[in-house]
């Protein structure tokens, strides 16, 4: 079983940015890959970005291309979610996640990143 903790969320203005972080534990992190979601209220949540275990292999929805840049470091077993150029609709709880198995099997327990016009 792997635990994933995020931190990084919070209050930030139109057009600045944060930098979100996911440790995870349990389990060997280097093998899997590592995901970035989010969920806005009263809407589903959705896919923002993943990393694969070989450094490079990134895929970004099309929403957040050229804004967010997702990261790992596997020695510290933690992955980010640099976030630039923020918007009002990127305001969501933004979760972690791992992938096993070829499904998203074990989430973190989210953290708030509020954009505020």
């Amino acid at each position: 079983q792997v635990a994933l903790v995020e931190s990084g969320g919070g209050l930030v203005a139109a057009g600045g940015s944060v930098r979100l972080s996911c440790a995870a534990s349990g389990r060997t992190f280097s093998s899997y890959t590592m995901g970035w979601f989010r969920q806005a209220p009263g809407k589903d949540r959705e896919f923002v970005a993943s990393i694969g275990w070989m450094v490079g292999s990134t895929v970004y929805a099309d929403s957040v291309k050229g804004r967010f840049t997702i990261s790992r470091d596997n020695a510290k077993n933690t992955v980010y979610l640099q976030m630039n150029s923020l918007e009002a609709e990127d305001t969501a709880v933004y979760y972690c996640a791992l992938k096993s198995g070829g499904r998203w099997s074990s989430w973190g327990q989210g953290t708030q990143v509020t954009v505020s016009s």
